[in-house]
């Protein structure tokens, strides 16, 4: 087994790399209806991580159950979606990448306790978010997207200090699909874990950028991530848990302030009529787990 310190690091820049994989919609469904974007939709990140704690309350281990085998069910599927057109880049030829499911649940399935499978099942974990990164990025708007980022950080944050959300993360992760069949519900690597909801929020942010900043803030974006992912995980040394949301949320914000401060106009000169301003309308829109735990504490 790998020490941990290689196990969450190796984890924090796979969390890096999903923010720079979502690609958009485009012209994919031919157009989503004004009706189906709502701000509504903002809700969802935080939600998934306040609903997943409460309700895990109510019906442990028949939650924990039943998220194992919906994402046994979803994260094949999303996947092949993200391989096929809603990656970055997901043109063609789509066949032999839709293909590559296959083998990764194969070796997932095979090696479920070794690094080979492991790697595999993270691999189609970060594509499937890299799809619902894309899809939450089409139908919200972006700034209520921004503000939902920030929110589930700050909700995950709460329940990791109040320590609400530790036990049914060990319940979630503990829990096995029947025929030795991958888990596909969060993230293990070595003797780290971390929760699909650090993944899924990575990929909401990696779908936003791609649809409004464009790639290169995009990629900025996915370095910063993975830079304050590995520094936040130096707090290891002093904790046992930690909320994986909080580097995605940071990087988020620096991305959108320096994105602001960069095509901040200029002061026009005393007495002259001020000139025309840049349209700001794509940095002003930017600017806006689930379990999620690393081992041996996890988050």
């Amino acid at each position: 087994m790998l020490p941990f310190w290689i196990s969450i690091a190796l984890l924090s820049l796979a969390q890096g790399a999903l923010v720079a994989l979502p690609g958009t919609l485009g012209g994919l469904l031919g157009g989503l209806p004004a009706r189906v974007r709502s701000r509504r939709w903002a809700l969802i990140p935080a939600l998934s991580v306040i609903a997943f704690v409460f309700g895990a309350g109510a019906a442990e281990h028949a939650s924990a159950e039943g998220l194992t085998y919906l994402a046994l069910a979803t994260v094949p599927a999303l996947a092949v979606l993200a391989l096929g057109w809603l990656a970055w880049n997901a043109g063609a030829p789509r066949l032999p990448r839709v293909l590559l499911v296959a083998p990764l649940f194969a070796l997932a399935w095979a090696d479920r306790a070794g690094l080979a499978g492991e790697g595999a099942a993270l691999a189609l974990s970060a594509l499937s978010c890299a799809t619902l990164g894309v899809l939450i990025a089409a139908v919200t708007p972006p700034r209520w997207l921004c503000a939902g980022i920030l929110a589930m950080a700050c909700a995950d944050t709460a329940l990791v200090i109040s320590d609400l959300l530790q036990r049914p993360n060990n319940t979630l992760n503990a829990a096995h699909p029947a025929a030795g069949l991958p888990q596909l519900q969060s993230a293990v690597f070595g003797t780290a874990v971390m929760g699909y909801g650090d993944l899924f929020v990575a990929g909401a942010l990696g779908g936003l950028l791609a649809a409004t900043l464009g790639r290169s803030l995009q990629l900025r974006a996915a370095a910063l991530t993975a830079l304050f992912a590995v520094g936040f995980d130096l707090l290891f040394f002093f904790v046992d848990e930690l909320p994986a949301t909080v580097p995605v949320a940071a990087a988020m914000v620096v991305t959108v302030l320096t994105r602001r401060r960069r095509f901040a106009p200029a002061a026009a000169p005393q007495g002259a009529p001020a000139g025309p301003r840049a349209s700001s309308s794509a940095a002003a829109a930017s600017s806006h787990d689930p379990p999620q735990q690393r081992a041996p504490a996890s988050r």
